[in-house]
């Protein structure tokens, strides 16, 4: 059986928790596995270096030379790794992105994988080696040194487990698994045995910060199993699956974004045209627009039209659209409550409970968006924790059900 690993920044903090790694792979390589492992940066090594470019420049520099900068905090601890397993007698090799074959484009500090050359990996593999893969990076077509982005260690290991054809990709974090919510917010949320890509998709978006998002479309896409879990414990993961291998559950989870801001334009100017201007406009600045919602014309002509953004594009988002509306209005004091499951496919009732669950608490409903499996509700960001609370007993997601 061929296994994936992949841990994270928390996972890999220290040299004690580097060593306790180790353990951990060499008891998944003692049960007869050949093993791949993918590692992050110590928490919080790569802020550490990004603050320390931006000493010389403002703004996070988009070049070569900040790609080089970030790989670096990977190749500290894959060599570690590397080095820990050998001094307990495990045979291993440290890769750095570009010697696995990870090819990418040349877009600096958030490249995309092109593809992955598989042939060091296999030799690796096939002398007995555990394979210890500096996550985050690959290098463009050139030999340039290049880094996928937040997240891009998640994204390196999926991808080099459907490259290889892994049994399986595991991703370990300092989180047992993905919760019906945040227990955070409701301690009677409940780990997942299982969810399908499309539903982690979803609460990913919505604010679950247990895998990146584009990892989980990768995974999709090349029909990889993954498994998360925490490094901290022996506990039993979240399998992330494909639809087919799930169970008809009607409701998985209940997601929170408390990054959003609400932006109203009155007096829009009612004809073809204009919508599609405001909106490419606003992706020209790659400004990510989630809900959208216009109001019936008036009787002058004139219409309301309404987006979510991220908070921390509001600004930008203001200045794009002002010259198209009479007045624009910005309430950042607003959260996204999301209702995610595979089950709505097939279910009826599943928005008509979410509406009058939140009526019964006296939550008022901003914008409503929906999808064959998710339902998202904008309102006050004051009512947010109470409104998942709510909305996770109506769907009988409690623990102790």
């Amino acid at each position: 059986m061929l296994v994936v690993q992949k841990y994270g920044g928390t996972s890999m903090g220290s040299v004690e928790r580097i060593d306790e790694v180790a353990k951990r792979v060499i008891e998944c390589k003692e049960a007869g596995n050949s093993v791949v492992v993918v590692v992050s940066a110590m928490s919080g090594v790569t802020n550490q270096l990004i603050e320390w470019a931006e000493f010389f420049t403002k703004e996070e520099p988009q070049t070569p030379e900040m790609d080089m900068l970030l790989s670096s905090g990977e190749r500290i601890t894959s060599s570690l790794l590397a080095i820990a397993l050998e001094s307990k007698g495990c045979a291993a090799v440290t890769l750095s992105g570009k010697g696995a074959g990870i090819i990418t484009d040349s877009v600096w500090t958030k490249a995309r994988i092109e593809e992955i050359q598989t042939e060091r990996l296999t030799q690796e593999l096939q002398k007995g080696n555990v394979v210890v893969i500096a996550g985050f990076q690959g290098a463009d077509k050139d030999g340039h040194v290049t880094t996928l982005g937040r997240g891009g260690s998640d994204l390196s290991a999926v991808a080099i487990a459907g490259a290889l054809g892994a049994d399986l990709c595991e991703i370990y974090t300092d989180v047992d698994g993905v919760y019906t919510t945040d227990p955070r917010i409701e301690p009677r949320a409940r780990k997942l045995e299982k969810v399908s890509y499309d539903e982690m998709l979803e609460l990913a978006s919505m604010g679950a910060k247990v895998l990146q998002n584009r990892s989980v479309e990768l995974a999709k896409k090349l029909n990889v199993n993954l498994v998360t879990r925490s490094s901290f414990n022996k506990n039993e993961g979240t399998l992330i699956t494909g639809e087919e291998n799930m169970e008809a559950v009607l409701i998985s989870g209940i997601a929170l974004d408390k990054n959003q801001a609400r932006v109203t334009m009155r007096g829009v100017v009612d004809k073809p045209g204009v919508a599609a201007e405001i909106f490419e406009k606003l992706a020209g600045k790659d400004i990510n627009v989630d809900m959208i919602i216009q109001n019936t014309s008036r009787e002058d002509g004139t219409t309301s039209l309404g987006f979510t953004v991220p908070k921390n594009e509001m600004s930008a988002a203001r200045a794009i659209v002002e010259g198209a509306a009479s007045k624009v209005e910005i309430n950042d004091d607003v959260v996204k409550v999301s209702v995610i499951g595979v089950g709505m496919k097939s279910h009826s009732g599943v928005a008509s409970k979410a509406f009058s669950t939140l009526a019964k608490e006296g939550i008022n409903i901003q914008m409503i968006s929906t999808s064959e499996i998710k339902i998202s509700m904008i309102v006050d960001a004051k009512y947010g924790e109470l409104a998942v609370r709510a909305l996770h007993q109506a769907y009988g997601l409690d623990s102790e059900k």
